[in-house]
């Protein structure tokens, strides 16, 4: 009877594990083949509980039998996990099944391809990366260090843009080399380099509020918080002091992202005090070329640097870029193409970076803006979503 009731068990065991593996349809609408697109599912997308764990599960390609890399995150850091992270390769118009299954991906990699941290021994930038390209920006050690007069200090809420040029983890190696004296991050020797200006300039998509023709920026991040890294996402939190814009209190932070195989990190900037948000392209020396495009929600800048070009772009969801200003100075590092978009519910949302001709497969202005017409294109028509009865 014992055994008898023990298989009983097993039995009701399995069958609770096997009525939890979902099977979902992903569809893809554009006339293009996808791939390097994250596709987020919850719970609640799945049907599952509410004490379900979504780091239980997996995902499988039906088409294959393979299973795909996956990433858990814990959006609001309350300890609980609340998306799963995946990225398929879906045909041109087409659908595609996946199993969502509970169990371990046996192929899973180790690897944190998407990486951020704060920096401390480098003053206290805040870095990131993906496979493709990298960032930072500036904290308040350095800002002070600016307003007191020390050598080494950056004042400047601009983004900088690391030129990579390998698939694998940059950051904390070119940090290790200029700390230690080992080498430095300004010199190519075969992984890419440190030589975009920023100064004050907005960089790659730092922001600015326009009130009667003038540009209003904040100083420096003053607080940070790191969300996830991993092998398809990294994202954190940037906080900023409270600042004016004629005489318009500004409250700010930023929500940045950025995933495997994108060239543009996604910034959600939580702001009050105004109607809209100029993010910047900084146009250096104005060199270069610039490209727009209001109605695919796009801006492009192409430019020589040193030996040899780089293309920065803008991307804005479907009627979020509302125009754009070729704002050009002769006061250092204040010259940027500024897209102007629009603030709903106290957020402006964008994807703003770069692609570097050593260092990407973009060797021309027109193959720079045909990636960033594709990548409104993809925005704007996501991968869907469909779970099956």
């Amino acid at each position: 009877m014992k055994k008898y009731f023990l298989f009983t068990a097993i039995l009701a065991g399995t069958f609770g594990i096997q009525s939890q593996n979902k099977i979902i349809t992903i569809n893809n609408n554009l006339k293009v083949d996808r791939e390097f697109e994250t596709v987020e599912l919850t719970k609640k997308t799945l049907g599952l509980t509410a004490d379900a764990k979504l780091e239980n599960y997996t995902i499988k390609d039906l088409s294959n039998n393979s299973f795909l890399q996956t990433q858990t995150v814990d959006n609001d850091g309350d300890g609980t996990m609340d998306v799963l992270l995946f990225q398929p390769k879906i045909k041109a118009s087409s659908k595609q099944d996946f199993e969502v299954l509970v169990g371990t991906n046996p192929n899973a990699s180790q690897t944190i391809s998407c990486y951020s941290r704060f920096v401390p021994e480098r003053t206290d930038d805040y870095a990131w990366e993906n496979n493709k390209v990298a960032f930072r920006t500036y904290g308040p050690v350095a800002q002070k260090m600016v307003e007191d007069n020390v050598p080494g200090g950056t004042l400047t809420s601009g983004i900088d843009a690391w030129l990579k040029r390998v698939e694998y983890p940059i950051i904390n190696k070119w940090y290790d080399k200029m700390t230690t004296g080992k080498g430095t991050y300004h010199k190519d020797t075969g992984e890419g380099l440190d030589n975009f200006q920023v100064g004050p300039s907005r960089g790659v998509g730092g922001i600015a509020v326009n009130v009667d023709g003038k540009y209003y920026f904040s100083k420096n991040f003053i607080s940070w918080k790191t969300i996830t890294t991993g092998p398809i996402r990294t994202s954190f939190i940037l906080t900023y002091a409270d600042w004016d814009a004629k005489g318009n209190k500004i409250t700010e932070s930023k929500l940045i992202s950025l995933d495997y195989g994108s060239q543009l990190s996604r910034f959600e900037i939580n702001i009050t005090g105004t109607k809209t948000v100029a993010a910047g392209l900084t146009l250096h020396d104005k060199k270069g070329t610039t490209g727009t495009n209001l109605k695919e929600g796009w801006l492009s800048y192409w430019e020589p640097i040193d030996d040899s070009e780089i293309g920065l772009g803008l991307v804005s969801p479907k009627g979020s870029l509302l125009s754009f200003d070729n704002h050009v100075t002769n006061e250092i590092d204040l010259s940027n193409l500024y897209g102007n978009i629009a603030v709903k519910n106290n957020k402006a949302i964008y994807y703003v970076g770069f692609g570097w001709k050593k260092g990407s497969p973009y060797q021309t202005k027109q193959e720079w803006e045909k990636y960033l017409s594709s990548f409104a294109e993809k925005i704007n028509n996501p991968l869907t979503v469909k779970v099956k009865k």
